[in-house]
């Protein structure tokens, strides 16, 4: 099983996902299939699609982090965001980061971030495939290095939130 991470972009229309590639058989596999079949209020899983009736391969479970909050919300997740992650996986397919042979034995399962008040449907598409393709390729490439997270444990940061720097006296 191969787990990736990638946040892409800035400001509203940033998208951040995270992948899970694994067999068909094994647990990543369990795991699709009983997120499919158990949907909750506003969470419901879906096979990403490049466009009707062509599912991307491997298949792809595109799980929202965030429940719709408006019909414009839920436009952005079921379009282009969607449309960024299936092309992201088929990125990743091309870049060799998913080996060709592994399109019909394994299964991805991409959890999307779209913030409520994204506003630019062509910032949310490109955001999401590249931040797809990222993840998968992190994923590929058992990204981050160990180093690189022991460096940043005393000064971690997101979009979100970056502590005051603590002083000793």
């Amino acid at each position: 099983m191969r787990i990736g991470e990638s946040f892409i972009g800035d400001g509203v229309n940033a998208a951040h996902v995270n992948t899970v590639v694994g067999h068909r058989d094994g647990p990543a596999g369990t795991a699709w299939a009983t997120a499919l079949a158990t949907p909750s209020a506003g969470h419901v899983p879906f096979v990403a699609v490049l466009r009707p009736s062509l599912p991307v391969k491997p298949l792809t479970l595109f799980v929202t982090k965030a429940a719709p909050s408006s019909d414009e919300h839920g436009l952005l997740i079921w379009g282009p965001a969607q449309a960024g992650i299936a092309a992201g996986v088929a990125d990743a397919v091309a870049a060799g980061s998913i080996p060709e042979a592994d399109t019909s034995t394994h299964v991805v399962i991409a959890a999307v971030w779209v913030n409520p008040g994204a506003d630019d449907a062509d910032a949310v598409y490109r955001n999401n495939r590249e931040a797809t393709r990222t993840a998968l390729a992190n994923g590929a490439a058992d990204l981050p290095a160990l180093a690189d997270v022991l460096a940043a444990r005393d000064e971690p940061s997101n979009p979100f939130y970056t502590p005051v720097k603590e002083t000793t006296a």
